[in-house]
């Protein structure tokens, strides 16, 4: 059996906004040294869907490749994001762009509050996505981890909640596990992780929180070798979801020997000892 079929055989299908997809790990598009290493990641993801900024839809790179027709060529659905937009208009306009450019009603809705942080506006994601959800989108929007806005969101209607582990692009994995596992125990949607995964540990920690799926970008796109990392996490996947379903041991304060304690020496033979 092959790597490839390997994890096939382990990556069991699953349903987000209609779509039924086989790797858990959903990747971005953008800062990879070059639309080749971008290519053979996606690939070594196993993704089959991918994000892609709607500004950058048109763009192409690499003597001319255009970044739409690479991807839809090679059989990846499109989920178009409105990263960079600031309010709930800016966000429902490009949205509407993406549809009518990519034939769509995906989206990823990002509505962020500054520059500085990337972390959402709370007030300004809700009424875009209830009016997107209005307007038949099927709307996956990146949230900050608060468990009470994830059930807003889920309540408005949307396909799926994708609370950030950590600032977009820091690398610092999961800072809140225990709000991640509250998100989880409460939505009837998928729950993705979106932002702040850095390594494989961070893909593997949540699967076994509970999370349905982890979409990143730089932790891949800006690791040494993207191809490896894009394979590391495909695996972590694997991994963290198995042992999820698994069901790992309770934890306890004090420890508790796995060997049995039947037959062992005891203080009387030590006793007789010469």
């Amino acid at each position: 059996m092959t790597a490839e079929e390997t994890f096939r055989s382990a990556e069991e299908p699953w349903e987000i906004a209609g779509l039924t997809l086989h790797s858990r790990v959903l990747l971005g598009t953008a800062r990879y040294p070059s639309m080749q290493v971008m290519l053979d990641s996606l690939a070594a993801a196993g993704t089959g869907l991918v994000t892609v900024a709607l500004r950058r839809v048109q763009a192409a790179q690499d003597g001319g490749e255009n970044l739409y027709a690479a991807l839809t060529e090679r059989g990846y659905r499109i989920l178009p994001n409105t990263a960079g937009c600031f309010t709930a208009r800016d966000a429902i306009l490009t949205a509407e762009l993406g549809r009518e450019a990519l034939e769509t009603d995906l989206v990823k809705l990002e509505v962020i509050a500054d520059e500085d942080t990337l972390l959402p506006d709370t007030v300004e994601l809700l009424n875009a996505a209830e009016e997107l959800v209005r307007r038949g989108f099927q709307v996956l929007p990146y949230t900050n981890d608060d468990p009470v806005t994830a059930q807003k969101l889920e309540d408005l209607g949307c396909a799926a909640v994708m609370p950030l582990g950590a600032p977009i692009g820091s690398g610092l994995g999961i800072r809140n596990p225990h709000n991640i596992q509250l998100i989880r125990e409460r939505a009837s949607v998928p729950v993705i992780i979106d932002a702040g995964v850095g390594t494989a540990s961070d893909c593997a920690l949540a699967f076994e929180l509970g999370c349905d799926g982890v979409l990143l970008n730089t932790a891949v796109a800006q690791a040494r070798d993207p191809v490896a990392m894009a394979r590391a996490m495909r695996a972590a996947a694997i991994a963290g979801r198995q042992a999820f379903l698994a069901g790992r041991m309770p934890k306890r304060y004090y420890a508790e020997a796995s060997s049995p304690t039947e037959g062992r020496i005891g203080a009387a033979g030590a006793a007789a000892w010469p």
